[in-house]
C-alpha cells in the first residue's frame, strides 16, 4: 500500500477531485497548506505598499492506495493539477504498513476498498 501526498494550487482542487473519482479513485484527505518552493513567496501590493507574502495558500491532498494504483493517481494529479506555472504543486509517494476501518476493524487492502462491509 502507499500513501500519495499532492500539494497544490487551490485553484485545482476541483479539477483533480473530479479526474480522480472519474478514474474510480474515491477517499482523500484535504487540508490547507502553506509553504513556498521555487517562487520563494511573492510581493503583492495593497495602498501603494509593498510586502512579501513568504508562504503562499496550497492544499494538501493525501490518498492511501493499493500498490498498482500509484501510476494511476500520480498520472491523474498531475494531468488535472498542471497549470504550466511555477507552483504546481509536488507529489510524494509513501509507503504505508497497515491501514485500518475503524467502524468494522478490516485491514490493509480490505480496509481501503469501497465495500460497504
Amino acid at each position: 500500500m502507499k500513501q500519495v501526498i499532492a500539494v497544490i494550487r487551490s485553484s485545482q482542487l476541483d479539477k483533480v477531485k473530479d479526474a480522480l473519482v472519474n478514474a474510480g479513485i474515491v477517499g482523500m484527505t484535504v487540508a490547507n497548506a502553506r509553504g513556498f518552493g521555487r517562487q520563494k513567496g511573492q510581493v503583492q501590493s495593497y495602498r501603494g505598499q509593498t510586502y512579501k507574502v513568504d508562504f503562499l495558500q496550497k492544499l494538501r491532498l493525501e490518498i492511501a492506495i493499493a500498490d498498482d494504483q500509484v501510476d494511476l493517481v500520480v498520472q491523474t494529479i498531475i494531468d488535472a493539477a498542471h497549470t504550466g506555472e511555477i507552483g504546481d504543486g509536488k507529489i510524494f509517494v509513501l509507503p504505508v504498513e497497515e491501514v485500518y476501518r475503524i467502524r468494522t476493524g478490516e485491514r490493509d487492502d480490505i480496509a481501503l476498498s469501497n465495500s460497504q462491509s
